[in-house]
Protein backbone atom coordinates (compact mmCIF):
# COMPACT_ATOMS: atom_id res chain seq x y z
CA UNK A 1 0.00 0.00 0.00
CA UNK A 2 2.86 2.40 0.81
CA UNK A 3 4.45 1.72 -2.56
CA UNK A 4 1.18 2.45 -4.39
CA UNK A 5 0.77 5.74 -2.51
CA UNK A 6 4.36 6.75 -3.22
CA UNK A 7 3.97 5.97 -6.93
CA UNK A 8 0.70 7.94 -7.10
CA UNK A 9 2.28 10.95 -5.37
CA UNK A 10 5.31 10.77 -7.68
CA UNK A 11 3.11 10.75 -10.79
CA UNK A 12 1.10 13.67 -9.39
CA UNK A 13 4.28 15.65 -8.70
CA UNK A 14 5.59 14.97 -12.19
CA UNK A 15 2.33 16.36 -13.57
CA UNK A 16 2.62 19.46 -11.37
CA UNK A 17 6.17 20.07 -12.59
CA UNK A 18 5.38 19.48 -16.26
CA UNK A 19 5.18 22.20 -18.91
CA UNK A 20 1.46 23.16 -19.06
CA UNK A 21 1.14 23.71 -15.31
CA UNK A 22 4.61 25.18 -14.96
CA UNK A 23 3.90 27.75 -17.66
CA UNK A 24 1.03 29.14 -15.57
CA UNK A 25 3.58 30.37 -13.04
CA UNK A 26 6.16 31.67 -15.53
CA UNK A 27 5.22 35.32 -15.10
CA UNK A 28 7.14 38.45 -14.20
CA UNK A 29 5.87 38.31 -10.61
CA UNK A 30 8.25 38.27 -7.67
CA UNK A 31 7.65 36.92 -4.18
CA UNK A 32 10.13 38.46 -1.74
CA UNK A 33 12.43 39.15 -4.67
CA UNK A 34 12.25 35.57 -6.00
CA UNK A 35 10.54 34.84 -9.34
CA UNK A 36 7.14 33.14 -8.95
CA UNK A 37 8.16 30.13 -11.04
CA UNK A 38 11.04 29.34 -8.65
CA UNK A 39 8.79 29.72 -5.61
CA UNK A 40 6.30 27.32 -7.22
CA UNK A 41 8.94 24.72 -8.18
CA UNK A 42 10.60 24.65 -4.75
CA UNK A 43 7.25 24.70 -2.91
CA UNK A 44 5.96 21.70 -4.87
CA UNK A 45 9.29 19.97 -4.36
CA UNK A 46 9.41 20.44 -0.57
CA UNK A 47 5.74 19.53 -0.14
CA UNK A 48 6.39 16.36 -2.17
CA UNK A 49 9.33 15.46 0.02
CA UNK A 50 7.24 15.95 3.16
CA UNK A 51 4.37 13.83 1.82
CA UNK A 52 6.69 11.02 0.74
CA UNK A 53 8.43 11.12 4.14
CA UNK A 54 5.08 10.87 5.93
CA UNK A 55 4.11 7.90 3.77
CA UNK A 56 7.47 6.20 4.37
CA UNK A 57 7.28 6.70 8.15
CA UNK A 58 3.65 5.64 8.52
CA UNK A 59 2.87 2.24 9.94
CA UNK A 60 1.56 -0.51 7.69
CA UNK A 61 -2.19 -0.77 7.83
CA UNK A 62 -2.33 -4.54 7.72
CA UNK A 63 -5.24 -6.24 9.44
CA UNK A 64 -3.59 -8.39 12.07
CA UNK A 65 -5.17 -9.75 15.25
CA UNK A 66 -3.38 -7.06 17.29
CA UNK A 67 -5.01 -4.26 15.21
CA UNK A 68 -8.56 -5.56 15.57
Amino acid sequence: MKQQKAIAITIFLICLLNFPILSLFNKAIFVLGIPLVYVYIFSVWIIGIIIIALIAESKNEVNTPENE
